[in-house]
């Protein structure tokens, strides 16, 4: 009888594998199966910017995770982990013991899921509480056991798990609440961690700290209990305070649209799943603080122009304000802003008493509010949010949120990188990029390009021009069109560099119908400015439209030697194994590969970016936009007292301002305007709004020692002439310069230039 109930008994239970066996999920692929991991895009100083994942993570091999990150987590989920099958017949039998009695006094209860048993369940099955699911669990644990290594599963285990605030796996979690690598870990700290599994919202240290530490302490007792801890340590790392230190990504909030931009980039190129689940290493050119100050500048800039048009009134009124800080989210700004939401509660004729969302009371002061150009009674009103700016104690400024806005793009002219870029004044108000995405209207920040063609077709910079009135039909039913100078005023024969000093647009549609409007529209298109622009004269005004950062660009010519360079957002990007799967560097290294302390030769980089002006005209170009700074339209900038170039640009009815601006090693763009475009203002043009913005960037960021004088080519020829006529003049004469010529050009003019006596480059800049 004894053998026949044993027999019924193994085939019962042979019956019940046998079923539950069938339609199991194949759990082969754990052998070679990669958990997805968190992308990481770095600065050039490899800095952490961002993270693009689905789940946080970082992996880490089993032979990297220090012995008391092991010991911990063995301690709490599973001591005997290296000695069972699979399944601890002993812990089971353990919990059906402990759940009689809990289910007697309504305790919760208690689980026997061994670590092998808890990634059969979070990678094969559902989280469904079942005997059905504990069953397939159990058996695909023995088999993962057999294929397996227990080395493998525990290394599948701790970087799957989620433990809390956004986090899988250890390192990531490590990262999170101690801001710090496994390696560094304490047992204290890796028993909290090892606490986390069995409830992470539960046993959070940052909400439920005294949860946390009591379960935190159990574990450090299963850790003196399993002889991993002596009694001294275990008094010790008991008493212990949970110090948490949260990692934080401080430039992330100033880098947000250049972030988005490569994010978008890389996604387009390689796919979501990719960029959110293989742990890409993305290295940008992005300089940290080169963005911080490009932002800075940018919203300095939008905040001056904005405040000149005075107060628009209040983000809305609560008259019913004891729960005004609800549903405001949508209102908040960037903490590198620096302005607080608040609610005006009290009013009198020289103050506002407000509230700040972190309930401080502060004052805004009458003496502050001169921009507005209002009084307070016709200011504000109880109930009011608004937005306000701490200058001291309890004192705070008034903001508002600019109308206006912009964008600012930093670049290197020899390579393309962009080292910093902001499209905006604040990514959560809005989160169109204007560098990138906005087109709109360049104006005389295109001209520079229509008068290095006329260089590059035989006119010299001090070829004589018609600064006088020109007008053109433009077909049958159309009006006239009259093209102005700015001021309506017109100047007679004028040099091609006064042209451009002074942005005449009579003289550019002059040489643009002498060169041709075709040509100018090809060239244009062949430094990537425009796609497919109309082939209309108002082109050489800047009539059709662009982006910053393609007009940026296309400025890097001038200061390169006249090479065509393509704007470059990203360095290299390495797969989670570190193969480089994207490199942008396309120049090449002569000698690198024979480097030997026997050898004098230096290795040299060669580039081999298209030559789209010559070295000559470049410099040329290069030399009249510093004309533009000593004597022209952007001669705000000469006090700086530094070797720049730059143009302005303002369109029709100052609806688009630009400037456009340059050191020996940096190109910067700035644009102004509405983005529903409407004017400006009658006076607001490119030097009032968006050189100040380029002109706060560079005294930040430039110094007189790395601001080189631009390098002249060997084809150039320096002269003394007059500003006015462009002939050769004394040194006696009031309105010289020095100008630059091609020598090809003075050899085809020496009846004009006589017998030609060249200024030596070492003296050039003595003479200034």
């Amino acid at each position: 009888m004894t053998i026949f109930l044993c027999v019924i008994s193994i085939t019962g239970i042979i019956s019940i594998l046998w079923y539950y066996s069938n339609d199991l999920p194949d759990y082969k692929f754990l052998k070679n199966y990669k958990p997805p991991i968190s992308s990481k895009l770095y600065s050039n100083d490899g800095q952490l910017l961002s993270e693009f994942s689905s789940e946080k993570r970082i992996f880490v091999p089993f032979n990297s995770i220090p012995s008391l990150v092991v010991n911990s987590f063995l301690s709490a989920e599973d001591k005997n982990f290296f000695k069972h099958p699979g399944v601890d017949a002993k812990g089971v039998l353990r919990a059906i013991i402990n759940n009689i009695s809990n289910i007697m006094t309504s305790k919760r209860l208690e689980g026997a899921s061994t670590i092998t048993q808890q990634v059969a369940k979070n990678f094969l099955l559902s989280n469904e509480v079942s005997i059905d699911r504990k069953l397939k669990e159990a058996i695909l644990a023995f088999r993962i056991e057999r294929a397996l290594t227990k080395e493998r599963i525990l290394e599948l285990y701790l970087n799957q798990i989620y433990l809390g605030e956004g986090s899988y796996g250890i390192a990531s979690a490590s990262l999170q609440y101690f801001d710090k690598p496994i390696s560094e870990l304490s047992y204290p700290e890796a028993a909290l961690l090892a606490a986390l599994p069995k409830a992470p919202s539960r046993y959070n240290p940052y909400k439920n700290p005294e949860l946390a530490k009591f379960r935190r302490n159990l574990v450090i007792k299963n850790l003196f209990e399993n002889n991993y801890l002596n009694e001294k340590q275990f008094k010790i790392f008991s008493e212990e305070k949970i110090q948490l230190k949260k990692r934080k990504s401080v430039y992330l909030e100033n880098s947000n649209y250049y972030v988005e931009d490569i994010r978008k980039l890389i996604v387009d190129k390689y796919g979501f799943d990719k960029v959110y689940k293989q742990g890409f290493t993305i290295n940008t050119p992005l300089n940290i603080y080169l963005q911080e100050q490009a932002t800075l500048s940018l919203r300095s800039g939008l905040i001056e122009f904005d405040k000149k048009k005075g107060w628009r009134g209040p983000i809305l009124n609560k008259k019913n304000n004891s729960n005004w800080k609800k549903n405001l989210n949508d209102y908040k700004l960037e903490e590198s802003i620096g302005w607080k939401l608040s609610i005006v509660k009290k009013l009198n004729r020289f103050s506002a008493e407000i509230e700040i969302t972190d309930g401080s009371k502060g004052i805004i002061e009458f003496s502050s509010i001169d921009w507005t150009k209002k009084n307070f009674n016709d200011l504000l009103e109880v109930g009011d949010i608004v937005y306000v700016e701490k200058i001291e104690d309890n004192k705070y400024n008034l903001r508002q949120l600019p109308k206006v806005n912009g964008a600012i793009v930093v670049m290197d002219p020899y390579t393309g990188r962009v080292l910093a870029l902001s499209g905006g004044f604040s990514f959560k108000n809005s989160e169109f990029n204007r560098a990138t995405q906005a087109l709109r209207q360049p104006g005389s920040a295109f001209k520079p390009f229509v008068y290095a063609l006329a260089l590059e077709n035989g006119y010299t910079p001090a070829t004589l021009i018609l600064d006088a009135p020109i007008v053109f039909d433009q077909g049958e039913d159309l009006k006239l069109w009259k093209p102005e100078n700015y001021g309506k005023k017109f100047y007679g024969p004028s040099t091609l560099r006064t042209g451009v000093e002074k942005s005449r647009n009579l003289m550019t549609v002059r040489i643009a119908q002498n060169i041709g409007i075709k040509k100018i529209a090809k060239f244009a298109k062949a430094l990537n400015i425009y796609e497919n622009p109309e082939e209309l004269l108002s082109l050489s005004l800047g009539s059709s439209e662009t982006s910053l950062i393609k007009l940026t660009n296309a400025y890097c010519s001038f200061v390169n030697g006249g090479k065509l360079i393509v704007p470059k957002f990203i360095d290299r990007i390495q797969d989670s194994e570190g193969n480089t799967i994207f490199n942008s560097e396309n120049r090449e290294c002569d000698g690198c590969n024979q480097i030997s302390y026997l050898s004098e030769k230096i290795p040299m980089i060669k580039n081999n970016f298209k030559q789209i002006i010559s070295k000559e005209t470049a410099y040329q170009m290069t030399s009249i936009l510093e004309g533009t700074v000593k004597r022209g339209t952007a001669k705000g900038l000469r006090d700086l007292n530094l070797d720049l170039g730059g143009k302005t640009g303002t369109t029709n009815k100052n609806t688009d301002t630009w400037f456009i601006g340059f050191s020996s090693n940096y190109v910067i763009g700035v644009y102004v305007g509405y983005d529903d475009p409407s004017s400006l203002g009658r006076y607001e043009t490119g030097a009032r709004t968006a050189m100040p913005i380029f002109k706060k960037f560079v005294k930040n960021t430039v110094k007189k020692d790395s601001a080189r004088p631009f390098k002249i080519p060997q084809g150039i020829r320096m002269l003394v002439v007059n500003s006015n006529t462009g002939e050769r003049a004394s040194y006696n004469d009031e309105s010289i310069i020095i100008e630059a010529f091609k020598e090809k050009d003075l050899i085809n003019n020496k009846i004009q230039y006589g017998n030609i006596e060249y200024i030596s480059k070492e003296n050039i800049y003595k003479f200034y």
